[in-house]
């Protein structure tokens, strides 16, 4: 059954991405809310899609951030990306460069004002990627960064990279950590039924050093996901699965 219901997720998810890309690739011509408008629709899509084919919810806790943050969150799978876009008030997320050359997902990326980084930039990489986020917050957007760099298997260690860091030594502004659970039920093809929880953990304010920032970042994330992993644990052992 699960895996009936994932297939028929991939038909809903594959068929509705392609028709909101091609159908609406003229909001490309317009101002960039319009793409903004149009990618929070892909996500209402899917995720009504997820619910209700794939019988996986979400809920959130804590209160979503509505002045100009940083955001760091933990990245377990796609479905990370599809609600932090929805949940937050045009974020201005931080991607890799490689990612703005797929056809129509790339265009949209790169229409919506993301910071595409080169990971073999370092210094230079760095510097650009704090201009960039510096004019974001000019323009009263939140920044969303993975400081992972990339999805992380939950039984995977942590690896937080620099950027995050540096992002909020230079950028001086609260940053709100966030710890998730997703990786337990969106796990590659298969969906899991469920509920993932989303969690908006307490802001850590500016003016910390920045061993001190990283050692508060990764703890307050790493504690609450390990909390979220042992709900998730749960709910998947009361719906039998392994």
């Amino acid at each position: 059954m699960v895996f009936l219901r994932s297939c028929l997720f991939f038909l809903w998810f594959a068929l509705t991405s392609v028709a909101i890309a091609a159908g609406g690739v003229w909001v490309l011509l317009l101002p960039r809310r319009a793409t903004e408008i149009l990618s929070k629709t892909w996500s209402r899509v899917t995720l009504f899609g997820l619910k209700w084919i794939a019988g996986l919810d979400y809920e959130v806790r804590g209160p979503v951030p509505k002045e100009p943050v940083l955001i760091a969150s933990k990245h377990m799978s796609m479905w990370d990306t599809v609600v932090l876009y929805l949940l937050l008030n045009d974020a201005c997320a931080v991607l890799k460069r490689g990612l703005q050359y797929i056809p129509f997902y790339g265009w949209y990326i790169w229409k919506a004002g993301s910071i595409a980084i080169d990971r073999g930039g370092k210094a230079s990489a760095l510097k650009k990627m704090v201009a960039e986020a510096k004019a974001a917050l000019t323009a009263g957007r939140p920044i969303l960064i993975f400081p992972e760099g990339t999805r992380k298997n939950p039984a995977m260690p942590p690896d937080y990279k620099p950027g995050v860091a540096a992002l909020y030594t230079q950028l001086g502004i609260d940053c709100v950590p966030v710890a998730l659970n997703s990786g337990q039920f969106w796990t590659g093809f298969i969906k899991k039924s469920g509920t993932i929880t989303i969690e908006f953990l307490p802001p850590i304010p500016p003016g910390l050093k920045r061993a001190a920032f990283m050692e508060t970042l990764q703890n307050s994330i790493e504690n609450a996901t390990t909390a979220l992993l042992a709900e998730g644990r749960q709910i998947l052992a009361s719906k039998g699965f392994s």
